[in-house]
Order: C-alpha cells, then structure tokens, then sequence
C-alpha cells in the first residue's frame, strides 16, 4: 500500500487507537509512553498514549469509558481485551515502548523522587511482562520528547527526538 494514501491520525494524550484498515498515527511525547501493539498473521495494531502509570479505582476497568485510556495499565489491557476478541493470543503480539522523558532538570546532586516519566516506563514494562507480551522494541527516558509515527498494517515505528541529548547513547532500536 502505497503511504500515501494511508488514512493519518493523530493521536492525543489519554487515547487509544485500534486499526484494522492501514493507518499512520502519529503522536508527541513528554513524560507520557506510548505502547504500540502488533499482530502481523492480521495484520492489526493498537497504540496507546497514557499519561499516568496507574488506575486507582476498586471498581477495576471495563474499557467502556475514554478516562481509563489516560493510564497506562488500564490502556495496555483495554488494547489486549480488543485484540482478544480478533483470537490474537499475547504471544502472537509484539508491543513497542516509547517515551517517558524525564522533562525537568534536577540537580545530580540531590536525590531525585521518581519521576512521571520514570513511572510510566516502570508500569507498561511491568503489565508487558506480566501479560507475556514480547516486548520487541523500546527507546525510553532521557531528557527529550519524542515524536512517534506509528504504522498499524506493518508494525513499524518511526521516531525521532526533538531535541539533540547531549549524551545520546544511540540506543534507537526501532525496526519493523
């Protein structure tokens, strides 16, 4: 298919996007990750942005309300359930994660709390493990935003920086 003729969304904070028709979403990230979610036998993927690590609530989430997608947890396992009833298992699924930029300067010398980012990044690796998803790509913390585009007939995850790190590590593991 040819791109450019793809249909083009642009995702904000606290959404999730389910495709089965090839799509490009595109989103920017600070503290908040996104997690994209692949199955190449259907070719459907799902990608999320969630703005804080964990849903609080007794009465659990049932995905029927857009307020569960602010967090990560909760949007991770709303994007599993939808996959689910398609007959994709977790180890049929490759997850991608990304952001979760520490965005605020600290002094190195004063003991730092854990940050919003540094949060998020710890939940979507805890629920893509606990799911048994494989985790197949990931370019997360530092300093800098990220701007994402995100294939969902492919997989492929494009990423760029907005901003030069200046101790770029070079870890940009990306791939389709």
């Amino acid at each position: 298919m040819n791109r450019e003729h793809l249909s083009k969304i642009y995702l904000k904070p606290g959404e999730v996007h389910f495709a089965e028709q090839p799509t490009l979403v595109t989103t920017l990230l600070g503290s908040c990750v996104t997690v994209t979610l692949f199955n190449s036998r259907l070719r459907i993927g799902a990608i999320c942005h969630g703005l804080l690590p964990e849903y609080n609530d007794s009465r659990g989430c049932d995905c029927g309300s857009a307020d569960h997608f602010k967090y990560v947890d909760s949007a991770i396992k709303c994007m599993l359930r939808k996959l689910s009833s398609y007959g994709i298992g977790t180890g049929e699924i490759d997850a991608k994660l990304f952001g979760g930029a520490d965005m605020f300067n600290f002094r190195k010398e004063l003991v730092q709390p854990a940050t919003v980012g540094r949060l998020n990044i710890n939940k979507a690796q805890q629920v893509i493990e606990a799911e048994g998803i494989h985790l197949v790509a990931s370019d997360v913390g530092g300093s800098v935003g990220r701007r994402i585009c995100f294939y969902t007939h492919t997989g492929e995850v494009l990423l760029k920086r907005l901003h030069k790190e200046a101790a770029d590590d070079g870890r940009l593991t990306i791939g389709g």
